[in-house]
């Protein structure tokens, strides 16, 4: 058989075997993200542990404000959209009124930390149960890329063109710390998804923050390091090695709170 030949052949192949398919708590459909972005790996792990942990029926997403709305679009659960920010606000009313439901938030840097910032860190002190995942892309992204509270030093966004200065701006907020330290957390850690080996742990993570809920402990926080490649004006390949680079450094991975393993709190592991 000629090459052109070989191009075009056609035939199915009866010596394949599938060994990685959609889950189906994944909805078949386009992404809307940009290229390089994260959200769709943030999707994919939720929905692999909806799955396995046999928790689709019961699911609740509640999504915010930011290009993590669309979350509703994307997983095959039932779905509650909050105004900005208030996304722990209205997951605790869910939570709260149909206690056998499992009830996550899925959220941005500047919903989270901005304009959230007193919803969740109340939610967390009052040890709700729900589950939250957090994506740190460290920037604006649906709204032009400007800073956000988890901007890094040094970073040039539409907003500080110099890039973010200690003595101007302020320093970064790091969230997974304050979340683990007020008393109703159960599980606070922090996952990045530049790379296999962090992916997997980041679904570990959020297995235990997924558990922390079925078992009525407190509250189960993930945040997620994750790329922005359009607002940081990188590509794909670069982005995530800025995320090595600069982000890790800045937002150290890490375990900071899980209540099932004594003197836990506070270390990052």
């Amino acid at each position: 058989m000629n090459a052109e030949a070989e191009i075009l052949d056609l035939t199915p192949r009866t010596d394949e075997i599938l060994v990685f398919d959609k889950p189906a708590s994944l909805r078949s459909r386009i992404t809307h993200y940009c290229p390089g972005c994260h959200h769709g790996v943030a999707h994919r792990l939720v929905a692999e542990l909806l799955d396995e942990m046999s928790l689709r029926e019961r699911a609740i997403a509640v999504g915010s404000v930011g290009c993590s709305v669309f979350i509703y679009n994307y997983l095959d659960v039932d779905a509650v959209e909050a105004p900005h920010g208030r996304s722990p606000a209205a997951a605790t009313g869910v939570k709260r009124a149909c206690p056998d439901k499992f009830v996550f938030t899925y959220q941005g840097d500047g919903d989270l930390a901005s304009i959230g910032m007193g919803e969740i860190i109340h939610a967390a002190s009052r040890g709700e149960k729900i589950s939250v995942v957090f994506i740190n892309n460290a920037v604006y992204g649906m709204t032009g890329g400007q800073m956000s509270p988890t901007t890094p030093l040094g970073q040039k966004t539409t907003t500080c063109s110099e890039g973010r200065r200690l003595e101007h701006e302020g320093a970064p907020i790091r969230m997974a710390e304050i979340i683990a330290s007020l008393g109703g957390t159960a599980y606070s850690a922090r996952c990045s998804l530049d790379s296999v080996r962090n992916i997997l742990a980041a679904k570990k993570s959020l297995r235990r923050a997924f558990e922390a809920q079925e078992k009525r402990e407190g509250l189960g926080f993930v945040e997620l390091l994750s790329g922005c490649p359009t607002n940081w004006r990188l590509d794909p390949v670069q982005a995530n090695a800025y995320i090595r680079t600069a982000l890790i450094p800045c937002f150290p991975l890490g375990v900071f709170k899980d209540k099932r393993l004594a003197g836990s709190e506070g270390e990052g592991k």
